[in-house]
């Protein structure tokens, strides 16, 4: 699915919209307003609002697999320096597009819902199938141990940050956060030299 620019701002401000509305409580009519463009642009894009929240997730998750490959087979960097890369790029990806999370968060559950995940899961299944592979192959050098429960790794950085992220008031009360400026430099150098630490533990524990 090839986009123009027009769409991919259509696609932003729906983003914005549904984040903060839901996607029951935004219309297109609104999206529309807010784009400054006509109903019936979006209609000729993108067909309905479902078939707009679906193209949204080919977007956001489009250029992961990219990302994630640059990463790990990048011959200059050994195992553990490259998942340290992994969580970072994981963490700040995530943290950059939490927007998307949490509209599909919600979504995703809501089994009454005609938008279909397919392409959305599928895109999911490779990227952990990339991540496996490598993990794979760090157990085969002897650098990861040989009882790593592989699916739960990817859980793990996923978990820590939303944790954090759902739960920021009382982090920032915590912390003493005053701001955003304060809570986006926990992110960085708090949370994700943690998850990076965690993660490299359980790769590397033996029983």
């Amino acid at each position: 699915m090839e986009l123009n620019q027009k769409q991919i701002a259509i696609l932003q401000v729906a983003e914005k919209l549904f984040s903060e509305n839901g996607f029951d409580g935004t219309s297109v009519r609104q999206i529309a307003k807010e784009a400054e463009i006509n109903i019936a642009m979006i209609s000729y894009y993108f067909g309905s609002k479902e078939k707009l929240l679906e193209a949204l997730l080919f977007y956001r998750g489009s250029d992961f697999k990219m990302q994630i490959e640059t990463i790990l087979y990048n011959e200059n960097h050994g195992f553990l320096e490259t998942i340290d890369q992994v969580v970072e790029m994981v963490v700040r990806r995530i943290h950059n597009n939490r927007r998307i999370y949490k509209i599909v968060h919600f979504e995703f559950s809501n089994l009454g819902r005609t938008i279909d995940f397919e392409n959305y899961i599928n895109f999911k299944k490779q990227n952990f199938q990339i991540l496996e592979r490598f993990i794979q192959e760090g157990q085969e050098a002897g650098v990861f141990s040989k009882n790593v429960n592989i699916p739960l790794i990817k859980t793990t950085i996923l978990g820590s940050y939303f944790n954090l992220y759902y739960n920021k008031k009382f982090f920032q009360a915590m912390h003493n956060l005053q701001d955003q400026f304060n809570f986006e430099e926990y992110v960085e150098k708090e949370l994700i030299p943690h998850i990076q630490q965690t993660i490299k533990a359980l790769l590397t524990y033996e029983v």
